[in-house]
């Protein structure tokens, strides 16, 4: 029988809308009963999960994140229901803790916290194996733990299931994590991520850790788990415990036993997590901007992709930069990434503008920098026009080298600025950087005002937890948090979006931005007597200096009256030195100027050799000028000599 073309389509709609439906309705969270409280599932990426609702949440919805096992020994999950708590659980078993579970985990996190409004710090519990992601996921993530219960936790996955020390260990198992890992043997045997390893994070947040174990556990022998965690989480400044059980059976060759005081171990977990005490959200302090979409779609098509590091000291110690690569690599594990680490101890704005042709861009195309230059340039005095132009120097010679480049502006603390702030006045510092971030509508990250109102929060103190404007361990933390919920926010926001966004620069804010900023190497002057190059300078006064600026060319004298003449085309010129003890006075003039002189002594001459950067002219015009250099026989009275040393010349062409 022939259908009529109406029936057809009819039939077609509704098979649709009923399809739909369905696949809706699979999408929607389902609610269910759990041990007589409402169980809400939910969908992470294809991985199940739940929460489960206390029949009335405590103020600030407190919750308890079980890491495995989620139906083993529960008594203390009731209890904890019962008086408020929500719990919850996603399912990424067989994964061993790896890094890729581990950004379900962040996403199961985020979806609790954003949509269901959870407290912003959550007490897990790991059982076995549990502790593999648990740990892993706290020592990523010290900022948003509350407290850790773990039962026959396994802490080295040399132990359990590779058993290559005491532990019986598990030859299928030990097969299954190698290849969540993508481990080869070695590299499962020299893996140095365990939760043994690297506990200084997880311990400058003063963590509570309680540990409950069977002494004659043979599949997580507590030597070579629980108590070597122990020793080095308390060497560490951690709060640490530990509970033997050794009533009951120990069945399952002493890896179960029945937990002898659930009502104890819940109370760990309530009076660690309630009051739920406020957190100031770290999307407070910084704004997202253009979202780093260019970025996203390099990472997503490319394969490859370079990210480069421009700061001071707190960019070339270690802590958060490291951070920020490992999370790179592990929200993108089939991007091969290239990291610049161009961070030099006591250097601002001013000569990142100079040096980002060398220490960037001549490595090849950048599709992602991070600038930081705050803190010198309050400490190093960098004058407010001069920041400015660096600053914008720096973002459109970055742009003109990779148009689709994004770049993370950063602001970080220091005394002064927390003083400032405290003070109703916002550091010129935070102003320039803010003020070239909107200009060119880049992500820009306050550091410097959310460490000063997470103090006045009372969250840490900087006496002791932070303790110095190079941070400490915990300081680095809240850095690396901050930023990586930055970079969450931009990626979460693409859902696979690989578009991109084409920009084009505006007309500069300052027309004498050193936007061409470059080195000009020392061999270009002209001079006499007086003056010599160390093609490999050391210091020979015992006073240490900066990598990168030993062993290195030197264009020296100590003579007074020794010139010497560069002759540049552009439109500012300077010079690059080493300061130390014996750093004297120069003499400076540009084509027919009168000469002026110049202090090279700084306040830290007499402690080190300082990486100095000397602007001698700027806003010049343009076109061919000559620089005059002359020792003057005047000095800082604090100064040992006369001597002039430059690493390099800078121009702006």
């Amino acid at each position: 029988m022939k259908v009529p073309k109406k029936l057809k389509q009819l039939v077609f709609t509704l098979s649709f809308a009923i399809s739909y439906l369905w696949v809706s309705a699979q999408d929607k969270p389902q609610s269910a009963s759990w041990k007589g409280f409402e169980k809400i599932t939910v969908s992470i990426e294809g991985h199940s999960g739940y929460y489960v609702k206390p029949t009335h949440a405590l103020p600030g919805n407190p919750w308890v994140w079980r890491a495995s096992f989620p139906d083993w020994h529960t008594d203390m999950d009731s209890i904890l229901l019962a008086r408020g708590f929500y719990v919850a659980y996603i399912n990424v078993d067989d994964q061993y803790g790896s890094p890729q579970s581990l950004q379900v985990w962040d996403k199961f996190y985020n979806c609790l916290t954003t949509k269901i409004l959870l407290a912003p710090r959550v007490a897990l519990e790991a059982v076995s194996r549990g502790a593999l992601y648990a740990y892993g996921w706290a020592k990523r993530n010290p900022d948003k733990v509350t407290c850790i219960y773990a039962e026959t936790p396994v802490c080295d996955i040399k132990s359990w299931p590779g058993g290559k020390e005491k532990g019986l260990g598990d030859t299928a198992l030990w097969s299954q994590l190698k290849v969540a890992y993508h481990f080869t043997e070695s590299q499962a045997i020299a893996y140095n991520d365990n939760p043994v390893d690297n506990l200084e994070g997880l311990a400058s947040f003063k963590v509570p850790v309680l540990h409950i174990i069977g002494l004659n556990d043979k599949l997580a022998p507590p030597a070579e788990n629980t108590y070597l965690f122990a020793q080095r989480y308390i060497a560490a400044g951690g709060p640490m415990s530990i509970s033997p059980v050794t009533i009951g059976p120990q069945e399952l060759q002493g890896h179960h036993f029945p937990i002898d005081r659930p009502d104890y171990y819940a109370e760990f977990i309530f009076d660690n997590s309630f009051p739920v005490k406020k957190i100031l959200p770290y999307n407070d302090y910084y704004e997202k901007a253009g979202r780093l979409t260019n970025f996203y779609k390099v990472v997503k098509t490319q394969k490859n992709a370079t990210v480069a590091f421009l700061g001071g000291s707190i960019t070339y110690n270690p802590g958060w930069r490291q951070k920020v690569c490992r999370y790179l690599e592990e929200r993108f594990p089939d991007v091969k990434f290239h990291f610049i680490a161009a961070g030099i101890p006591s250097l601002g704005s001013l000569p990142h503008a100079f040096r980002l042709q060398r220490d960037v861009l001549d490595s090849g195309k950048t599709d992602l920098l991070f600038v930081e230059s705050a803190v010198n340039d309050k400490v190093n005095g960098t004058d407010s026009i001069t920041q400015v132009r660096a600053l914008e120097g720096i973002i459109r010679h970055a742009k003109k080298s990779n148009p689709d480049i994004d770049i993370v502006m950063m602001a970080f603390a220091d005394p002064e600025k927390t003083s400032d702030y405290n003070k109703g006045i916002t550091p010129k510092e935070i102003k320039n950087h803010q003020l070239i971030a909107h200009y060119y509508h880049l992500p820009f990250i306050n550091l410097a005002k959310e460490v000063r109102d997470k103090m006045n929060n009372k969250e840490f103190t900087w006496t002791d937890d932070f303790k110095d404007l190079h941070p400490a361990v915990f300081g680095q933390e809240l850095y690396f948090a901050t930023i990586k919920s930055l970079l969450q926010d931009c990626f979460d926001d693409k859902n696979d979006d690989t578009t991109g966004v084409k920009t084009s620069l505006p007309k500069p804010l300052d027309k004498a931005s050193f936007q061409n900023g470059r080195y000009c190497n020392i061999k270009n002057a002209v001079y006499k007597n007086g003056w010599a190059i160390t093609e490999k300078w050391q210091p020979t006064d015992g006073l240490y200096t900066r990598d990168g600026f030993v062993n290195v060319p030197v264009l020296s004298s100590t003579t007074p009256g020794a010139e010497l003449m560069l002759s540049f085309k552009g439109t500012a010129v300077g010079i690059a030195i080493v300061s130390g003890s014996d750093a004297g006075t120069i003499a400076y003039a540009i084509d027919k100027a009168e000469f002026k002189n110049i202090d090279l002594y700084t306040p830290w001459s007499g402690m080190l050799h300082l990486p100095w950067y000397v602007l001698l002219g700027s806003d010049l015009k343009k076109g061919n000028h000559v620089l005059k250099i002359r020792i003057s026989e005047q000095k800082n009275k604090a100064s040992k000599g006369n001597a002039c040393r430059i690493v390099n010349f800078l121009v702006n062409e």
